[in-house]
């Protein structure tokens, strides 16, 4: 259970309510997730964070698989359960296959264990890789 509960679409506030509709409208879906179900105890913070991950997750430069991807390998190297299932879904509704994902995590376990070994050893930057 999230700390604070979680706000079901039928006691939800006018402004609860509204943003909640927008995401289902904008996913084409009748379902709200546990997440926004959280972050709705602070009206705030749900609305701020539906229009930011709205804005970024949109169409631009970046594919709608790249995107559920990275979000997917930085999940996983933060370690949040919730997100790696959630993104996990996405990625394969946006056509992630099997070996896709085995590869991803495959490139997360490295780059996490490469980063620790130069951040351990202290590893100076090459004048080469500097931008």
């Amino acid at each position: 259970m999230a700390t604070l509960g979680f706000v079901e679409y039928k006691d939800a506030s006018a402004e609860v309510r509204a943003v909640y509709d927008d995401i289902m409208a904008t996913r084409q879906t009748d379902y709200i997730n546990n997440f926004w179900k959280a972050l709705a105890r602070d009206p705030a913070t749900l609305r701020r964070t539906w229009e930011s991950i709205k804005q970024i997750m949109a169409p631009g430069a970046l594919d709608p698989l790249t995107k559920e991807m990275v979000y997917l390998a930085v999940s996983a190297s933060n370690q949040c359960p919730y997100c790696i299932a959630s993104h996990t879904v996405a990625a394969r509704k946006a056509g992630m296959t099997d070996a896709q994902f085995g590869e991803l995590m495959a490139v997360v376990g490295m780059a996490n264990e490469t980063n620790k070994l130069v951040t351990g050893y202290q590893v100076e930057i090459d004048e080469r890789f500097r931008v």
